[in-house]
């Protein structure tokens, strides 16, 4: 039997390093995010099909995400149409990435997991939490967005709170060290009481 773990968690929560330690630990893991960047890239299965439905995504054979908000910029609706072409893919990615799986826990690492009902795709689901003051130190540092950016991006996800009020798993990211303690935990968990 293989488990199937959805981990999710808002913008600098500390996703992507906990993605990593669930891969230490012995765990195959599904980024949805590189997921989406396969599909756009150039000879990407996502190409033919936005390019039919927005040609100006289209930049030197491949799918350009700054081109993508312009376009939801100028036309809201435009999300709905992107989100119709893309999502099936990325449902066939990770279908493929199941069947070439090996451990018997798979962590799919889903940014919107609650936002786009995926926690019915999933066994449990484990959120990465932190308070709100490191979360906007932590994006701000980064220096790829503004303030005001980050603060939009917050607005459209499930709050921290909610997410954690329904996970199976809440781990906390204030270290590496205490999230790889807590990774090691959630694993043996799933191990003993859910593989049993």
């Amino acid at each position: 039997m293989t488990f199937r773990l959805g981990l999710t968690g808002s913008i600098g929560m500390g996703k992507s390093t906990t993605a990593k330690l669930f891969s230490e630990a012995g765990c195959d893991v599904w980024d949805a995010d590189a997921a989406v960047h396969r599909l756009y890239a150039k000879g990407g299965a996502a190409v033919g099909p936005m390019g039919a439905a927005f040609p100006e995504a289209i930049e030197a054979g491949a799918v350009s995400r700054d081109a993508l908000k312009r376009i939801i910029g100028a036309d809201p609706q435009a999300l709905k149409r992107i989100e119709q072409i893309v999502h099936p893919l990325v449902g066939l990615d990770r279908e493929s990435f199941v069947k070439g799986a090996t451990s018997d826990i798979i962590v799919f690492d889903i940014p919107l997991l609650f936002e786009t009902g995926g926690e019915a795709r999933v066994d449990a689901v484990a959120v990465v939490s932190i308070d709100a003051e490191t979360q906007r130190a932590r994006v701000l540092e980064r220096g790829t967005m503004t303030e005001a950016q980050f603060e939009a991006i917050r607005a459209k996800q499930v709050p921290d709170a909610e997410k954690r009020a329904r996970a199976d798993y809440v781990i906390l990211t204030d270290t590496v060290e205490h999230a790889r303690a807590q990774v090691q935990d959630v694993v043996n968990d799933i191990r003993s009481k859910r593989l049993a």
